[in-house]
Formats: structure tokens, sequence, C-alpha cells
């Protein structure tokens, strides 16, 4: 394949799974009650963890799978039941109870919602996972590599500026915006759960029933 049309195939592929301005919302729902240095620590921690999880998968991930006897589909489900839990927590306007002051309960928290669900699975879901796997062994050249890694960056970075730009949002809305969108996010994350869920569990069936 062509560098430029690997380029391009690469970017608008990735794009497409993560779409950072979708994010934007469920990371505004999950960080609502933190302070604006909080929120951007957080947002860098999880574009952070999520670029190296998508370059390891693209590494090993053939060989992981392999290992644990495991595939995509699972991942699906999985993903699809995390989704599931966090929409119904946002649907009922309780994801964070109370404000939070003492500094250590804010960095628990942080620490909590920055690997799951930020990183993984929102931002490094299955398809993300797959396109990475797949992209990677196309790369034929040195060249190809290495416009993997900057592509990855340049999605990864685009989804931080997504997370950063969402947070100014937040003092204009006041509490009762807060709420509302909290819980409008709450209802979209859900059916977002039930995609997941239902594309990760029909080829399974499928497979157990031997079906197409």
């Amino acid at each position: 394949m062509p560098l430029i049309e690997y380029a391009l195939m690469l970017f608008t592929s990735f794009i497409s799974l993560i779409n950072p301005l979708s994010l934007s919302p469920v990371f505004l729902g999950l960080t609502r009650d933190l302070e604006p240095r909080e929120r951007r620590a957080i947002a860098l921690r999880a574009t952070g963890i999520a670029m190296l999880t998508l370059v390891m998968f693209a590494l090993a991930g053939q060989f992981i799978f392999r290992f644990f006897s495991i595939n995509v589909d699972s991942f699906r489900v999985v993903g699809g039941v995390i989704f599931f839990m966090m929409g119904y927590d946002m649907l009922q306007a309780r994801l964070v109870r109370v404000k939070m002051e003492d500094p250590a309960e804010v960095q628990a928290f942080a620490k909590d919602i920055t690997v799951t669900p930020l990183a993984i699975p929102l931002i490094c879901g299955p398809g993300a996972i797959t396109n990475a796997i797949v992209m990677w062994a196309d790369a034929s050249t040195l060249a190809h590599k290495a416009v993997f890694f900057v592509m990855v960056l340049g999605v990864m970075t685009l989804v931080a500026l997504a997370f950063l730009g969402a947070s100014r949002i937040l003092p204009r809305l006041g509490e009762t915006g807060n709420k509302v969108l909290l819980r409008l996010m709450g209802l979209v994350v859900m059916v977002i759960a039930i995609e997941f869920f239902v594309a990760g569990i029909t080829p399974i069936v499928r497979r157990i029933l031997k079906i197409g």
C-alpha cells in the first residue's frame, strides 16, 4: 500500500472508531466535580495510557489473543457491560455523588477513572484495538511503521485536545445543566453499550450454533 494512502487510512479509521468529539461529553460527566487542573491531568494520562495500549496490541496483539485464547468479540461484550454500568450510573446522576475536597480522595478517584473507563474501553475500545492490530500487520516497510506511530500520536493528541476543550464548557452549564448533560449522556452511553454487546455476542452465538 502506498505510504500516503496508508497514512490517510490510518488517520480516518482511528478518528472514526475513537470519535474524539463524541467522547467529550462522557469525559465531562465523569470529571464534572473535579478541579480544572485534575481534569487536565486525567485527560493527558488517559490518552497516554490509551496510546501505549494501542501500540502494545499492535506489536503483540495476535500473540496475546492466541496465548489467552480470546478474540475481539469477547472484548466487545466486556466493553458493552462496562459501558452499560457506567451509563446507568450517569443516568441516575450518581457517577460522582459528593463534592470531593480531600486531596487524597480526589487523587484516588482520578486514578480510578483514568484507566477504566476512560483509557480502556472509552478511547481504546475493541474497534481501535482491532484496527491497530490490522493496520500494523499492513505496515510492510520501516516508513509505514514510522507513520503508524506518528498517526497514533496525532489521534491521541486530538482526543486530549477534545477533552481539554470540553472542560471549558463546564463552568457555563451550571449545576442543573451538568445534571441534565450527565443524564442525557447516560442514555447515549447505554445505547453504545447495547451496540457493543450485540456486535460482540452475535458472532459468538453464531459460532456456538454454527450459523453463517
